[in-house]
C-alpha cells in the first residue's frame, strides 16, 4: 500500500513538472518570436529611434542601417507575387509556432517517460519486509474471489470475542495454545495462539519464522489441508496468532484409539488415506515443495462427513526439523500412519513397542494378513485390498531411504486399491465460505 501511494505521489509530481517545463518552453519561443518582431520594426523605421540608437549612434551608422534596408527592397522587389502561385521563401533562421510547440511537448513527455521509468525500476526493487505473501485457498466459488487480496490481517477483538475471551481452550503444547472459536453466523474456527506474552520474550528471529510460516501456509492450495483464514499481531496486549478452519469431527487419533470417539469403518478409512495421499502429492509438487514437519494421526483432523484435512498449526519447526520435511521422511510416516489405520493400533505402545515391528512379522509372511486388521472390522476388511496395502506400506517403509517412492507414486498405488477419484477423497461443500467472508468484510470495515 505504501508503495502504492508513493507510486502515485510520483506519478503526480511528474505530471506537474512536464506541465511546467512546456509551459516554459512555450513562454521562451514566444519572447523569442517577439524579440525578432521588434528587430524588424526597428529596421523598417526611416527616421530611427534615439532609445535604440543609443547615445554612442554615429551618421555612419545610420549610413549603415540605411544600406542594409534598401537591400532588403531591392530583394523584396525581385521576390515572386502571391498571385503567381508560389509561396514565398522563408527564412532559414526562424521556426514555424507549430514546429517550436511540438519540440518543446515532445521533449516534455520523454523526458517524463525516462522518469517514470526510472522511478517505477527503484520503487519495484525495494525490499517489502512486512508483506505477507497472497494466497487462494483449497475451496471454490465465492470463497476464491472473497480473498483475492491475500490472507487477511484480523483484529484481536474480534477473535477475542469468537474464542469466548479466550477461556475455550481445547489444546496446548509448550509453544502455543489452540482455541475454538464461533463467528457470529454460526461458523467455527480454531485459532492459534503463541505462549509467548511479551515483546521482549519475542526475538526478530521469532518474527521472522511467524511471518515465513504464514507465507508457507498460503501456498498450499488443496482441499485436504486446513486452510489458514488469517493471522493476528498486536504489541499491546503482545498478541501473535494465527487462524484456521476447524474440522468438527476431531482427530483421527481420537477415532483411533478413545472408546469415546466414533469407530471408523473400512471404506471411511479408505477415504481417509486416499485424501492425506493427494493432499502431500500436491504439496510435494510445489516449487519449492511444502511439506509438513508432523504427520500423524493426532495432526489430521475430519471433517462433517469423514474427510482428511492435515494440519500445520505449530507456530514454527527449529532447523534441527528441517530434514523430516524431506519426501523421503514423508512417506515413511505414511507407511507408518496406513499401518496405523489397519490396525487401530498406536504407532508406540508400552505393551507391543513400535507399530512398525509389531507389524514386520505380518509383512514377512510369518503371520496371515488378516491378523494385522483392527478388531472391531476385521470381517468386513476385503483380503485384496489389505493385501494391496501392505504392497504399498512395504515400499514406504524400506529401510533404504533413497529406494522409497515418491509421494507421486504412493498416491498411484493407493488410488489403485481404493478406487478413489480426488474429488471423492475431498470434503463435501460446506458453509465455511461464509466465515471467510464475515472475516473479509470485519477487516475492509475496520
Amino acid at each position: 500500500m505504501e508503495a502504492s501511494r508513493t507510486r502515485a505521489a510520483a506519478a503526480y509530481f511528474l505530471f506537474f513538472f512536464s506541465l511546467l517545463v512546456s509551459h516554459t518552453l512555450v513562454s521562451c519561443a514566444s519572447i523569442n518570436q517577439q524579440g525578432r518582431n521588434l528587430l524588424r520594426f526597428g529596421a523598417d523605421d526611416p527616421a530611427g529611434s534615439s532609445s535604440n540608437r543609443g547615445p554612442s549612434c554615429s551618421d555612419g551608422g545610420r549610413a549603415m542601417a540605411l544600406t542594409i534596408r534598401s537591400a532588403i527592397q531591392r530583394r523584396l522587389l525581385h521576390e515572386p507575387s502571391k498571385s503567381s502561385g508560389h509561396e514565398p521563401e522563408r527564412s532559414s533562421s526562424s521556426l514555424p509556432h507549430w514546429a517550436i510547440y511540438t519540440i518543446a511537448i515532445s521533449g516534455a513527455l520523454i523526458f517524463v517517460a525516462l522518469a517514470a521509468t526510472a522511478m517505477y525500476l527503484l520503487l519495484s526493487h525495494r525490499k517489502k519486509d512486512n508483506t505477507v505473501m497472497p494466497w487462494s485457498t483449497g475451496l471454490s466459488g465465492p470463497l476464491k474471489k472473497a480473498f483475492v487480496a491475500g490472507v487477511p490481517s484480523l483484529g484481536r477483538a474480534e477473535l477475542q470475542t469468537a474464542c469466548e475471551d479466550f477461556i475455550n481452550v481445547i489444546g496446548s503444547s509448550s509453544e502455543c495454545t489452540l482455541y475454538k472459536g464461533t463467528l457470529s453466523s454460526g461458523v467455527e474456527i480454531a485459532v492459534v495462539s503463541t505462549s509467548v506474552n511479551s515483546a521482549k520474550d519475542w526475538s526478530d528471529r521469532s518474527e521472522e519464522q511467524f511471518k515465513n510460516k504464514i507465507s508457507v501456509l498460503s501456498r498450499v492450495n488443496h482441499k485436504n489441508v486446513m486452510n489458514l483464514l488469517g493471522y493476528c499481531t498486536c504489541d499491546e496486549p503482545f498478541t501473535r496468532m494465527m487462524v484456521f478452519e476447524y474440522a468438527p469431527c476431531g482427530s483421527l487419533f481420537e477415532h483411533l484409539h478413545i472408546r469415546e470417539a466414533e469407530d471408523l469403518d473400512w471404506p471411511t478409512r479408505l477415504r481417509i488415506i486416499m485424501g492425506v495421499a493427494y493432499c502431500l502429492e500436491h504439496m510435494s509438487q510445489l516449487d519449492p515443495p511444502v511439506m509438513p514437519a508432523t504427520l500423524s494421526s493426532s495432526s489430521i483432523y475430519l471433517t462433517e462427513d469423514y474427510a482428511a484435512k492435515i494440519s500445520d498449526i505449530d507456530f514454527w519447526k527449529g532447523d534441527k526439523d528441517a530434514e523430516l520435511r524431506d519426501e523421503q521422511s514423508v512417506v515413511y510416516r505414511l507407511g507408518i500412519l496406513v499401518l496405523e489405520v489397519i490396525s487401530g493400533r498406536l504407532p508406540f505402545s508400552e505393551d507391543h513397542g513400535l507399530l512398525v515391528l509389531w507389524a514386520s512379522s505380518y509383512l514377512d509372511g510369518k503371520r496371515p494378513l488378516n491378523g494385522m486388521a483392527d478388531p472391531m472390522l476385521r470381517p468386513s476388511v476385503p483380503d485384496g485390498d489389505l493385501a494391496a496395502l501392505c504392497d504399498v506400506v512395504r515400499m514406504c517403509i524400506g529401510s533404504d531411504k533413497e529406494k522409497r517412492p515418491g509421494m507421486g507414486e504412493v498416491a498411484r498405488q493407493l488410488r489403485g486399491v481404493t478406487a478413489l477419484s480426488p474429488e471423492q477423497a475431498t470434503p463435501r461443500d460446506n458453509p465455511l465460505w461464509w466465515a471467510e467472508l464475515e472475516i473479509a468484510s470485519a477487516v475492509e470495515s475496520g
